[in-house]
């Protein structure tokens, strides 16, 4: 009998939990400058109607980041919960997130969640990463240039999303598509299948039938969608909301965020008509800044390599790259309805790592000691007080910095800052020799949390290919 009434309880348990813990979305765009938010109020152009009404209904935060000012680091960070330099992730060049890494769809799968994905993963082994390949591929260890088929697709597939914590998946940034559902909901056997359509259209479809497909059980959704990262592509839906002279990248880029914002639009309508809307926490990060290249130029659409995406990073100095507020400092929303209070401003400085000591912390209750997040909730409903986070660190290629407080130390090869980003003035103005002891103070602390790196130490000597960024954004 009391084994039986122990099993009932268990039982019980587990019901209440199921329902009460929240469904999680975390829709993550790419190469996205801050600006490109209608509720940030920096530009008069983009149309974001969804999700301004996201941010009505739950909290923008106006100093969030990323812990990186590219792709695969700052996908690593968000995914891990931990600073990519702990594990050698430091930029696209590197290594892949290594296996032994556990992800926050790992994480969430073993508390009971239902786990999907959909759009760009860029965590599997690339050929611009030779320490991975001569370690793993012996047999072109000695090639003098690897391209793209040089790694084996068998090579990629254990770090590709279902080996790596999701159940479900719909994955692929373009139109070559690895999935075990289709967009009917319908289960099918894994397989790659070409997909036709646009890109980002298949995205929200694909997360609005995993959301169909499990709407009875708690889940954990992955949307990093594809834009409005090179390739610009959009169709005549879209581009048509926006005529008038401007650069043709900047309308294709306000296309593309239209496409997205129409797709948030779908996914909260799916939330609401099945009742799930109130208990469902929405994340929405960009991965990085707008890459500018300097001077906006609107080169054609069919040039093939790094260009402008057409975003903009406005009223923060730099871009794509750089670790200066406008390649790290990204739109950040987060929603909740039942929990989060509405049309809240958060000005104090939070970053990328925690959605996963969030999310996780949310399923199953505890936040493992090894994620370098905090869970942002009792922060924004009151229940705590302060920054929730002491400082925040970052290190790319030859930059490094800390931001504690207000107060940001920046380091460029040899070149030294010190800001109050909090101000108008925020990186314009350099307040190194007002504030000489506080600049060394922070510099301390950085060179403290560099040690524990995986390559541990702060970038020294003269600047490499950031030096034009910093010469002619910095020009005091």
């Amino acid at each position: 009998m009391k084994t039986s009434l122990s099993i009932f309880l268990l039982f019980l348990t587990s019901m209440v939990l199921a329902q009460t813990r929240p469904n999680i979305i975390v829709i993550f765009t790419d190469d996205q400058g801050y600006a490109d938010l209608g509720v940030q109020g920096s530009v008069n152009d983009i149309k974001t109607p969804n999700l301004d009404a996201l941010a009505t209904n739950g909290v923008r935060m106006t100093s969030g980041y990323v812990t990186a000012p590219q792709c695969i680091p700052s996908r690593a960070g968000l995914m891990t919960g931990r600073y990519q330099q702990r594990f050698g992730t430091d930029h696209n060049g590197t290594i892949p997130v290594p296996l032994e890494e556990i992800l926050i769809s790992q994480r969430m799968s073993d508390a009971g969640y239902v786990t999907g994905m959909t759009g760009k993963w860029h965590l599997e082994p690339n050929h611009q990463q030779p320490e991975w390949i001569r370690e793993n591929i012996p047999a072109i260890r000695d090639k003098n240039k690897y391209t793209p088929r040089d790694i084996p697709r068998d090579k990629k597939m254990p770090y590709f999303p279902p080996a790596r914590g999701f159940q479900e998946y719909y994955y692929g940034p373009m139109y070559n598509i690895l999935a075990n559902y289709d967009l009917h909901g319908n289960d099918i056997e894994q397989q790659w299948i070409e997909e036709s359509g646009f890109r980002l259209d298949n995205q929200t479809n694909a997360a609005v039938t995993f959301i169909e497909r499990n709407k009875d059980k708690p889940f954990f959704f992955y949307l990093p969608y594809f834009a409005p990262h090179v390739p610009l592509e959009a169709t005549e839906k879209y581009l048509s909301r926006f005529p008038g002279d401007m650069p043709e990248r900047r309308r294709y880029c306000l296309a593309m965020m239209a496409a997205i914002d129409d797709g948030v639009g779908k996914i909260t309508e799916t939330l609401k008509a099945n009742g799930i809307y109130e208990n469902t926490l929405i994340f929405f990060i960009s991965d990085n800044g707008a890459p500018l290249k300097i001077d906006k130029k609107d080169i054609p659409l069919t040039h093939k390599g790094g260009a402008w995406d057409g975003s903009l990073n406005d009223p923060w100095v730099g871009e794509k790259g750089m670790i200066s507020e406008g390649g790290i400092r990204v739109p950040f929303l987060m929603s909740w309805p039942a929990v989060l209070p509405k049309g809240k401003v958060y000005d104090r400085p939070v970053i990328s790592l925690d959605m996963a000591a969030t999310a996780v912390e949310l399923a199953s209750g505890s936040k493992p000691k090894e994620l370098d997040g905090t869970n942002l909730i009792p922060f924004l409903t009151g229940e705590k007080e302060g920054d929730p986070h002491e400082a925040l660190y970052w290190r790319f290629w030859d930059q490094a910095a800390i931001r504690e407080g207000n107060f940001k130390y920046l380091s460029a090869g040899e070149r030294e800052f010190l800001f109050d980003v909090s101000t108008e003035e925020h990186e314009t103005k350099n307040l190194i020799d007002e504030y000489p002891k506080k600049a060394k103070s922070l510099r301390k602390k950085l060179d403290s949390w560099a040690k524990e790196l995986k390559n541990p130490g702060i970038p020294e000597g003269p600047i490499g290919s950031e030096k034009r960024w910093y010469d002619h954004y910095f020009q005091f």
